[in-house]
């Protein structure tokens, strides 16, 4: 774990916080003296623990729907109310196959088994939430002349991987959406990356029981993510947008710009899908 001074005071704002990833992230920011504005869907003991762990101090914790734009806009007018502005957003908010098939990673669904509401749930959060919380905090980034916007993605191949349709598109249409705010906000001193922990994790998007594993039968602890979230929240990565991260090829050994080099999706001019 290497903290940044940057940190000190930087405001950050993680979506779906209350456990898992986000919990994680929050955890490692607040730790290097980052504060925390932390959204979860529904109260819970989970997210009641994870506020307790950074305490009143550093955090603030807003139970708001990802997938509404208002209450995205209400999110960041109580984080600036209370922090006076929002300086990160990570957008990690997220639905997951669950929604559609408790079996989903041993009997894959096919795309017409979908219920249509259950389809447009994933999209709605994974997709447009994004959208609506990057919307709402960019004018304010823009104006102070800093940001950063860091968008929580999955492994390229689960994006078209059989039997995970919505899930794999949403984040295939969420990277795609990375690169092109990348592009808008270029020389405004607001920079959009995308964050993966690079195979499943041990999280709730995954069903309980023994075959609780990716698809190449590993499974990350939610801890991966605390490998970089440091670095691309923190000065040293000012100026660095339109890039891919990758936490399980994070080297912790190195120098974090050495890490972040190493974990680096190549650059590709025109990505392939099919």
């Amino acid at each position: 774990m290497t903290h940044h001074p940057s940190l000190r005071d930087r405001v950050v704002l993680i979506t779906g916080a209350s456990r898992g990833l986000g919990r994680e992230m929050a955890l490692d920011l607040a730790e290097a003296g980052a504060r925390v504005v932390l959204t979860a869907s529904a109260d819970s003991p989970d997210w009641q623990d994870t506020l307790a762990g950074i305490g009143p101090d550093r955090a603030l914790g807003i139970i708001a729907d990802a997938a509404n734009p208002a209450e995205a806009e209400r999110v960041v007018a109580e984080a600036e109310a209370r922090f006076g502005r929002v300086d990160v957003l990570v957008n990690n908010a997220g639905r997951g196959m669950r929604l559609i098939s408790e079996t989903f990673n041993t009997v894959p669904t096919r795309f017409w088994e979908a219920r249509p509401e259950d389809w447009r749930a994933i999209i709605e959060v994974n997709l447009n939430g994004a959208f609506y919380m990057a919307r709402a905090v960019t004018p304010g980034m823009i104006a102070r002349g800093f940001g950063k916007i860091i968008n929580i993605s999955t492994s390229d191949q689960t994006m078209v991987r059989r039997g995970y349709a919505p899930y794999g598109p949403s984040k295939a249409g969420l990277e795609a959406a990375s690169r092109v705010w990348a592009q808008d906000l270029a020389g405004t001193g607001v920079d959009v990356n995308v964050y993966l922990p690079g195979g499943a994790a041990d999280t709730a998007l995954l069903p309980p029981g023994l075959d609780r594993k990716g698809a190449d039968g590993n499974l990350l602890p939610p801890s991966i993510m605390r490998r970089g979230i440091g670095w691309l929240c923190s000065d040293q990565s000012n100026g660095v947008t339109g890039a891919r991260f990758i936490a399980r090829l994070w080297d912790e050994a190195l120098e974090p710009a050495a890490a972040a080099a190493g974990a680096r999706s190549p650059a590709v001019e025109r990505p392939s899908i099919m």
